[in-house]
């Protein structure tokens, strides 16, 4: 009678050996042993936040700059027509000139280049006023050229269209690359900021000045 309790004892650990000792409760012992491994974790969490920390420094760093040169964007249209706009006349090499400085203001950005207009614009005397352009100046690609043809329409603001008025409208555009997405060698832009049509943001700003000294600015041979 004393026996049977032994034997039962000893059966019941040859089961829970054979448990033990099969494959399948093998992996499963193994994988509850390394979730309940606490040793290490700091690196795995460090490894997984990482990439999420780095990508959110870059975006941040890249927007300040786009930032940055569309405040420049906006500076050297208003430099370029404030300095035409106190001028009595110009010429046309005065106007390249000037031009030239104000594209200067976006550096240290090298990455596209600005095209810089300016328009001088003449709103008629008339019951029915039309705005024309009196002369034209462009800088593009560092080269200046003549800009929209003499006596070809042009616009303004409503709140500007007074019969008789003389404008200077000086622009600035620029197709700005980031950082992450531009290639000296021209190559293809990739990545998150190609992906999100990132790799070319247009920035353009434009003012309208009234002439400080005379009416009209004329420019001969613009």
């Amino acid at each position: 009678m004393k026996a049977f309790p032994r034997q039962a004892c000893k059966e019941s650990e040859m089961m829970r050996n054979r448990i033990t000792d099969s494959p399948r409760n093998g992996i499963m012992i193994a994988i509850g042993a390394f979730l309940r491994d606490r040793r290490g974790i700091a690196a795995t969490e460090f490894v997984i936040v990482l990439p999420i920390l780095l990508a959110f420094y870059f975006l941040t760093m890249e927007f300040s700059q786009a930032i940055d040169t569309s405040k420049k964007v906006s500076r050297a249209a208003s430099m370029v027509g404030d300095l035409i706009a106190q001028q009595p006349s110009i010429s046309p090499g005065e106007v390249d000139a000037i031009m030239k400085i104000g594209s200067a203001i976006l550096k240290p950005y090298n990455r596209s280049m600005p095209t810089v207009t300016v328009t001088a614009i003449e709103i008629t005397d008339e019951e029915d006023p039309k705005v024309k352009v009196v002369w034209s100046r462009e800088l593009r690609n560092g080269s200046p050229q003549p800009g929209a043809p003499k006596g070809s329409n042009a616009t303004v603001p409503n709140d500007l269209k007074k019969r008789g008025t003389f404008y200077i409208k000086s622009s600035t555009s620029l197709g700005y690359k980031p950082r992450l997405a531009w290639s000296s060698e021209g190559a293809k832009a990739a990545g998150l900021t190609a992906m999100l049509s990132l790799d070319n943001l247009p920035l353009s700003e434009s003012y309208y000045l009234r002439p400080r000294m005379s009416r009209t600015i004329p420019c001969a041979d613009c």
